[in-house]
């Protein structure tokens, strides 16, 4: 069997009988056409060798892919050979025999200040109250119009405050909000029912007052909305908001805000994260919080939590203005 045949049989059996996102169908689809192109599509499966493999991985170096690129592909391959060792097709897996050092991957989460989050936040709440229509009888209730429509500023405003606010409030990635559905927000639980990721569903709980009632006033208009798309948040084609679509929010609601540096839909999830750490909350909740399947991957928020608490340390540590304040000169420790 030729390796192109090989991959088509692979794809079509392999997610027919695994729960996977289609974001992680495309990926390996992408990524075994990338390594077709370089051993060739007329590469017979059972020639399939750690040679290759071990070209395959000096290429994408070559080519400056990161580690953690470079190691996804290696993951996908590896999937790919562990499927045809148990189909009988491969007497062995490769990988077996492959000893690959593709470095580290130095990547700590980028973060939002808490002055930055609060003006994201500001913004999305005066782009609502300067597009509704209706007046309120008090400051602390939202303003609700009589009829919605899925492309009116009045709705896309809401959604806007009602996208942010979850993401910080939960924590949740970019595509796990745009896969929300209207039936995975249970209102009386105050809680969403989210798709993580390698089919991993979890709640995310929200346990701010204000966030509850941004998220009740818009499940309120999607629901008076007439579509039939079953998305929670949608755009003005009355279609599912998309991860692209989510992300031009974000950007929107960062230029209004007056936010120099780029800003991310994860890098609220980050945020959030680091936030709880640093206001002394158990990794281990941190880690069902984000839906984190190791505890490893958690702990990269840790190591921005210790630079806080140097930077702050060196700030107001008391021995410093004790030294300062010391009279005399100071003995040095031999």
């Amino acid at each position: 069997m030729q390796l192109n045949q090989a991959s088509r049989e692979f794809l079509s059996g392999y997610f027919s009988t695994h729960e996977r996102r289609k974001k992680t169908e495309d990926a390996y689809r992408s990524d075994l056409a990338q390594f077709r192109a370089f051993a060739s599509e007329e590469l017979i499966l059972s020639a399939l060798d750690s040679s290759i493999i071990e070209r395959w991985a000096a290429h994408l170096r070559q080519e400056d892919y990161s580690p953690a690129s470079i190691r996804r592909k290696m993951v996908v391959l590896k999937v790919f050979c562990s499927y045809w060792v148990r189909k009988g097709d491969l007497k062995e897996s490769p990988f077996w025999r492959v000893k690959l050092s593709i470095g580290r991957v130095e990547q700590l989460p980028r973060a939002l200040t808490e002055r930055e989050m609060r003006a994201l936040l500001r913004r999305a709440w005066l782009d609502y109250s300067t597009t509704s229509v209706i007046q309120s009888s008090s400051e602390d209730t939202l303003k609700i119009p009589v009829k919605w429509a899925a492309s009116s500023c009045e709705y896309r405003a809401l959604r806007d405050l009602a996208l942010i606010d979850l993401l910080f409030a939960t924590g949740i990635r970019v595509g796990e909000a745009s896969a929300l559905d209207i039936r995975d927000f249970f209102v009386r639980e105050a809680a969403f029912r989210v798709q993580g990721k390698g089919g991993r569903d979890r709640l995310a709980f929200i346990v701010d007052e204000e966030t509850v009632r941004i998220q009740r006033a818009h499940l309120e208009a999607r629901e008076s909305i007439k579509t039939e798309s079953s998305a929670l948040f949608i755009n003005a084609s009355c279609r599912r908001l998309s991860t692209q679509g989510i992300t031009n929010v974000i950007a929107r609601l960062r230029k209004g805000a007056r936010i120099k540096r780029h800003v991310t839909p994860h890098m609220l999830r980050h945020t959030v994260a680091t936030l709880l750490l640093r206001n002394g909350l158990d990794i281990r909740v941190v880690q069902e919080f984000l839906g984190h399947a190791s505890i490893a991957t958690t702990q990269r928020y840790t190591h921005v939590t210790k630079e806080h608490l140097v930077r702050e340390l060196r700030k107001r540590h008391p021995s410093l203005s004790l030294r300062a304040s010391k009279r005399g000169s100071v003995k040095r420790f031999k």
